[in-house]
């Protein structure tokens, strides 16, 4: 595809005038409703019409393209999207301006969840991915600069790794307890508005409610919550909005805060101060936003003891940024799912796939500050691989020649194929070492997790801690 090629299609799916309205009839099996006037509309349909805006639209397609993604219910794909908007369009923004679009069913999609289980995702059309993208650009724009400074959640510019930094911050400044509280339920359908909160609610909702999840197939019409969205980013927006309220609350008490989402952690200096302002915040979330927090998933802690969005602290006066000791065990579980030494496939697919998954883990997870954490999980899937490859060749006679084949001795090689001792313990013996090093590994495509750190580290004890990066 040639680079101009993008921008042809970009203008031929929102063509024609920006008022245009729809003939009655039907387009392409879409209903054109009446537009109603835009005198007789309430706010929310102003809006709609940002929205609609083409500008915004092209911003908001280019987004879904690059962000390419699976086929909803409909079947279809990202690059046949703009022929069917060239032909749609009049009829689907006659829709969203009249308030009667109504988007897709979610695709369901079950993934094993690492500790048990199924996870639900919903993977809605690539129409209302458009929509939704579109709606998400005019909401940030307007609601973004009104928010906290405190809160990081799925807003432009901001992302996880600097909640996590500010919240160090605190906890080195002496904020020794966290108040750990929210993951609140959705404000009850039958609450009325509340002053300013409930306008705020009912602003949030107007077009965010365009995509309230319904299931497919055999549940069609069946609300799926637990379903993963790739709207969740509109949900998280009108979230903030309704959960600034909570922000400004906190501000006004002076209190040291960090909110990314529905994930909000209060520090404090002692369990006496943290225990007043856990009950005060959750009167305050019940009686004012009626939102319920889950007392199972709250708790007034050291930082070190509880996680914060994957991360930890280490415990002392200079606290450091650590991997958290569920996203460590959700990362072996994945880890044992790949190298599984009866999965029938052959290294360098396994380091293949490892390699795909490691990448994405490290690129999140770099942020921390404990090595030997990273180092000594470098070293346990090294460990895995080794059995993988020892259960593979099976018998002595292929053991002995392929350690052979490897440099090993002949004396050590005929000792380490004959022995007893299963995969896991022989892993680290001195044969499987050698034939196997770090470095094979990392020839066949294997990412150590603790490079970055060990260099900046190295750095460090050369020249200083003036050239550490962090």
């Amino acid at each position: 595809m040639s680079a101009e090629q993008p921008k042809i299609q970009l203008c031929l799916a929102f063509d024609g005038p920006e008022g245009d309205e729809v003939r009655p009839g039907t387009m392409g099996g879409i209903e054109a409703p009446t537009t109603t006037r835009a005198t007789d509309r309430p706010a929310s349909a102003a809006l709609m019409e940002e929205v609609c805006d083409r500008e915004n639209l092209k911003r908001a397609l280019q987004r879904v393209k690059s962000n390419k993604g699976s086929a909803g219910v409909d079947g279809m794909t990202v690059d046949e999207l703009p022929a069917y908007l060239k032909a749609h369009w009049p009829a689907i923004r006659s829709q969203l301006l009249s308030g009667t679009y109504q988007p897709q069913p979610v695709r369901r999609v079950e993934i094993p969840k690492p500790d048990g289980g199924l996870r639900a995702l919903g993977i809605p059309t690539v129409l209302d991915r458009l929509i939704q993208q579109a709606v998400l650009q005019v909401l940030q724009r307007d609601w973004d600069p009104t928010f906290s400074e405190s809160s990081y959640g799925f807003r432009p510019g901001r992302s996880a790794h600097q909640t996590v930094a500010r919240a160090q911050r605190y906890v080195a400044a002496g904020s020794a307890w966290v108040v750990d509280i929210l993951r609140p339920s959705e404000p009850r359908p039958t609450d009325g508005p509340r002053g300013t909160t409930g306008r705020r609610s009912a602003a949030a909702s107007s077009p965010a409610r365009l995509f309230e999840r319904r299931g497919d197939g055999g549940g069609a019409g069946e609300s799926d919550r637990r379903g993963d969205t790739a709207g969740r980013s509109l949900v998280a927006a009108a979230s903030n909005l309704v959960l600034d309220v909570l922000d400004r609350e906190l501000e006004r008490r002076g209190l040291r805060f960090v909110r990314y989402a529905d994930d909000c952690h209060i520090y404090v200096r002692s369990r006496r101060a943290g225990q007043r302002v856990m009950a005060s915040v959750t009167r305050f979330l019940t009686t004012r936003l009626s939102l319920t927090v889950t007392a199972a998933k709250s708790a007034v802690a050291r930082p070190w003891e509880r996680k914060l969005l994957g991360l930890s602290f280490t415990s002392g006066p200079t606290p450091k940024r650590r991997v958290a000791l569920q996203a460590v065990a959700r990362m072996k579980a994945r880890v044992r799912i790949l190298t599984r030494r009866t999965r029938g496939v052959s290294l360098d697919q396994m380091v293949r796939e490892l390699a795909t998954y490691l990448t994405r883990w490290r690129r999140y997870f770099d942020f921390c500050e404990t090595p030997m954490v990273l180092q000594a999980l470098d070293s346990w899937i090294q460990r895995r691989l080794r059995c993988a490859i020892w259960k593979q060749w099976k018998r002595g006679p292929r053991r002995f020649a392929g350690l052979r084949a490897r440099g090993v001795g002949r004396d050590l090689a005929a000792q380490t194929a004959g022995s007893p001792h299963g995969p896991w313990h022989l892993s680290l013996s001195p044969a499987l070492s050698f034939a196997f090093p770090s470095a094979y590994f990392q020839s066949l495509g294997l990412p150590r997790l603790a490079a970055r750190l060990t260099a900046q580290l190295h750095r460090t004890a050369v020249c200083g801690p003036a050239c550490t990066v962090v």
